[in-house]
């Protein structure tokens, strides 16, 4: 039986198998900054795509490279991403929406 491929479970483990298969901890590649700037590479790739008029499959691809560091940056730093996402999405359903300069935020705006 084939795993799931819509779990995060299964995404994790693929990206987990990435890192054992090129020693990504052994070799500098699980170093928080440096991944830090890899996904700022990325997501200036995204933003290349949106502002170039790009295709949808090149944006997804592009986003999908970004999904697989963020996951592997948990993988590095030892956290449950699935678990950080539900805390993050439960104080986020509690709080206010604004519009500004025309486009809606959703934040704790501060006073």
């Amino acid at each position: 039986m084939s795993p799931n491929r819509d779990s995060i479970t299964a995404m994790t483990e693929a990206v987990q198998a990435f890192h054992d298969k090129h020693d990504l901890k052994g070799r500098g590649g699980e170093d928080l900054a440096y991944r830090v700037a890899l996904m700022a590479e990325e997501l200036g790739e995204i933003s290349a795509c949106v502002t170039k008029g790009k295709d949808t499959e090149s944006l997804a691809e592009e986003c999908a490279d970004l999904l697989i560091l963020l996951m592997g940056t948990a993988i590095a730093a030892d956290f449950s991403l699935d678990k950080a996402f539900w805390a993050k999405m439960e104080k986020l359903m509690t709080r206010e929406s604004r519009m500004i300069n025309g486009r809606i935020r959703v934040s704790e705006f501060r006073t």
